[in-house]
């Protein structure tokens, strides 16, 4: 174990914000770091909180936190901003974001890029969480940056999502049916106090319930109902009480620069962390979240490996040129790039 890592473990602040650059700039022996921390994770609440640009999310994510903290528990915030087509870097990454919290080293706040994938979380998100769950962070909250669909990659690093909607505003309410809908264990209407914050909770109300009654492969994992089977026989009805308990995602109004109902959403948080223990879903999440994150460093250290491979063979170019020219085509081109890694993995013989 490096000393970093010794460090960061023994609870060293400045160690845990070594770890993360170092993990955002993908430094030689990041994946060392993060292998080491792995061991020590398993006990943070990670919270992932999404919705439309305007809505509130920084507002209300900071009186979380603080609401946290007056409880005695430590607090981790990612805010996922925008990337700065230059630098790759956090385009706000220097706004202080976080007012209620400053000075509070039982609260750590971190701005990390999207890299590229505009709303999305990159891995270096989710190694960043590694390193605060092994830190020993009570709760750890993800804050995207609000940019459309992409926001359903959090699912693979939260517990709990919650989405927030801005009052008043049918396309974001009607933006919902493109895929976060199916990704929010709690939402919100934030900034209630605005005109059309009854219409918004009626709108989400009427699409949740369209939801209801069918299977979903979403992150509250909706299956159907008791109440869909209408006049079932006794055996059916027992058949539906063997039937997994499902999570009906509650609906909570908040004004978070007031702080108003911020205690309903903590409330909201915690009925959901228990939904997940008690059903066993939280292993059950653990194991998606897993089998994804091996997916991605597949993917990626794949495509390393290839673009290594192209550039042996002279680069891309002359393929490429071969391709215009009606000598090969796309399909026949990655076959032959390929070959050499399907004969390793289709007889190891002797290792080499």
């Amino acid at each position: 174990m490096s000393d970093l890592v010794a460090d960061l473990l023994a609870g060293k602040h400045s160690a845990l914000a070594r770890v993360i650059t170092k993990i955002e700039n993908r430094s030689p022996g990041y994946r060392e770091v993060i292998s080491d921390l792995h061991q020590h994770t398993g006990t943070a609440d990670v919270i992932g909180v999404t919705g439309s640009p305007g809505a509130g999310k920084s507002t209300l994510v900071d009186k979380v936190a603080a609401t946290y903290r007056e409880r005695g528990l430590t607090v981790g915030v990612i805010a996922i901003d925008p990337s700065s087509p230059f630098s790759g870097g956090a385009v706000l990454g220097d706004r202080i974001r976080m007012a209620s919290n400053a000075g509070d080293m039982d609260m750590f706040f971190r701005s990390m890029s999207a890299r590229g994938s505009l709303g999305g979380l990159s891995t270096a998100t989710t190694d960043a969480v590694t390193a605060l769950d092994a830190f020993g962070k009570d709760k750890i909250i993800v804050e995207t940056v609000g940019a459309g669909q992409n926001e359903v990659d959090i699912v693979r690093t939260a517990d709990t999502v919650a989405v927030l909607v801005p009052p008043g505003s049918g396309d974001d309410v009607q933006m919902l049916k493109a895929g976060i809908l199916e990704i929010g264990d709690v939402f919100v209407v934030n900034k209630a106090d605005l005109d059309g914050a009854d219409r918004t909770v009626q709108q989400l109300r009427e699409m949740l319930q369209g939801q209801s009654g069918r299977p979903n492969s979403g992150h509250h994992g909706a299956t159907e109902l008791a109440g869909d089977h209408g006049d079932a026989s006794t055996d059916d009805a027992d058949a539906v009480d063997d039937e997994p308990e499902t999570w009906d995602p509650p609906i909570v109004e908040t004004v978070a620069n007031r702080g108003d109902g911020v205690e309903d959403f903590l409330n909201a948080l915690a009925t959901h962390g228990e939904y997940l223990d008690r059903t066993g879903r939280r292993e059950g999440q653990a194991r998606e979240r897993f089998a994804a994150e091996i997916r991605t460093l597949l993917r990626e250290d794949a495509n390393e490996l290839l673009v290594d491979e192209l550039d042996r063979r002279g680069g891309i170019e002359q393929y490429v040129d071969a391709v215009i020219e009606r000598h090969t085509d796309p399909y026949t081109v990655v076959d032959e790039v390929l070959s050499p890694l399907r004969e390793c993995l289709d007889d190891p013989g002797d290792g080499s």
